[in-house]
C-alpha cells in the first residue's frame, strides 16, 4: 500500500492506518491551534487538520509523498469537550455524558501534489448511565488524560458505550473508510 506521511503523533491513528495497511512517516506538527471563535464543531477539526498539514508540508520536503492531517473533538449538546486538565476534570466530564448522546467530529486533511482534501466526519455515541463507581474506578487507570471526551471507545471504556451511529473508526480517530474514499479522489490510491 501506499507510504503516507502522518502529521500526528497519536497512537490510535498510526494504528488504524498501519492496520488498513499504510506504510507510514510520522511528523509530529508543531503549531499553535488557535481556533476562531464562532465556527462549528466540523468547521474547528477541518481548520485544525488543514493547519497541522500546512505545518508539516511547510516543515519538510514532501511533494511527493501524500500528507495526512488529523484533529478530534467530542461535542455534547453544542459544547466542545477537549482533554481531561485532571482526574476531577475526567470525572465530571465522564459524569456529563452519562447516559446521553454526543458527537465526536474528525476533520482530515491530505494534501498531495498541490492538489488536496479536506472534509470532517460525523458520529454520535450514546453512553450508557454510569454510577459513580464505574466513573472512579476508570480514572483510575491513565486511559482517559489523552483523549477528548475522557474516554477510549476501543479500550477500557467500551463497557460505557451503548450505542454508535456512524463510523466506529472516527470514534477512535481517524475515519478510514472516508479517508480511502479521499484518497481514491486524489488519485493517491487505486479504486
Amino acid at each position: 500500500m501506499t507510504k503516507i506521511v502522518l502529521a500526528s503523533s497519536s497512537p490510535r491513528r498510526f494504528d488504524l492506518l498501519s492496520s488498513a495497511g499504510f506504510e507510514l512517516e510520522v511528523v509530529r506538527p508543531d503549531c499553535e491551534e488557535n481556533v476562531p471563535k464562532g465556527l462549528k464543531p466540523e468547521e474547528i477539526v477541518k481548520f485544525l487538520a488543514e493547519l497541522k498539514g500546512k505545518n508539516v508540508i511547510d516543515s519538510g520536503n514532501y511533494n511527493d509523498l501524500p500528507v495526512l492531517a488529523a484533529d478530534t473533538v467530542v461535542v455534547l449538546e453544542n459544547q466542545v469537550i477537549g482533554k481531561p486538565k485532571d482526574r476531577a476534570d475526567a470525572e465530571r466530564i465522564l459524569a456529563s455524558l452519562s447516559g446521553k448522546t454526543h458527537q465526536v467530529y474528525t476533520g482530515v486533511a491530505i494534501f498531495f501534489k498541490g492538489k488536496s482534501s479536506i472534509f470532517s466526519v460525523r458520529s454520535d455515541v450514546t453512553f450508557k448511565t454510569l454510577s459513580q463507581r464505574e466513573i472512579s474506578s476508570y480514572c483510575d487507570t491513565p486511559e482517559p488524560y489523552d483523549k477528548a471526551g475522557a474516554y477510549a471507545a476501543q479500550g477500557k471504556s467500551a463497557f460505557m458505550v451503548r450505542r454508535i451511529n456512524g463510523s466506529f473508526a472516527n470514534v477512535v480517530g481517524l475515519p478510514i473508510c472516508e479517508v480511502v474514499e479521499h484518497l481514491q479522489e486524489l488519485g493517491i490510491l487505486e479504486k
